[in-house]
């Protein structure tokens, strides 16, 4: 964790004003706020919201419906991802498909609590690339 924006402590940031920056319903308190620094990678900003609740997006959906992230020791990240947001691993970790079958890899996907998919991955060897590639997908830098 980098910080906390909001906590249970701070007043929830509300109003028409907060709905307008936003793009917030009518009615919407933000509760929480919290930036997650993911390695020395992506940074991933996570809110507590109350408001009317629609349905997460699916992976055949239009717009964001997942959130891949890459980690080192992927069945210890799917436990403690489980455990820490309550969701549900949908399967368990398998390997991957064509260009990420590499030694060692896997992945798999989990279903947070609010609905969105967040996939684990690990490509410890790394991808190959057909002759036609014109770029190589961006890998964090071994420690």
């Amino acid at each position: 964790m980098a910080y906390d924006g909001l906590t249970d402590q701070d007043e929830p940031r509300q109003g028409e004003e907060v709905e307008r920056q936003l793009g917030l319903p009518s009615g919407a308190a933000i509760r929480k706020q919290r930036m997650i620094v993911i390695g020395e990678g992506p940074g991933l900003e996570v809110f507590e919201i109350d408001a009317e609740q629609r349905a997460a997006a699916g992976l055949a959906d239009f717009g964001l419906n997942h959130r891949s992230l890459y980690w080192d020791d992927i069945d210890g990240s799917l436990e403690r991802l489980v455990a820490a947001a309550g969701g549900d691993a949908l399967f368990e970790v398998h390997g991957n498909g064509r260009y990420e079958d590499t030694p060692g890899n896997g992945g798999v996907y989990a279903k947070a609590p609010w609905g969105m998919l967040i996939e684990l991955q690990t490509i410890p060897e790394g991808h190959y690339y057909p002759e036609s590639s014109e770029s190589e997908v961006w890998m964090p830098s071994p420690r």
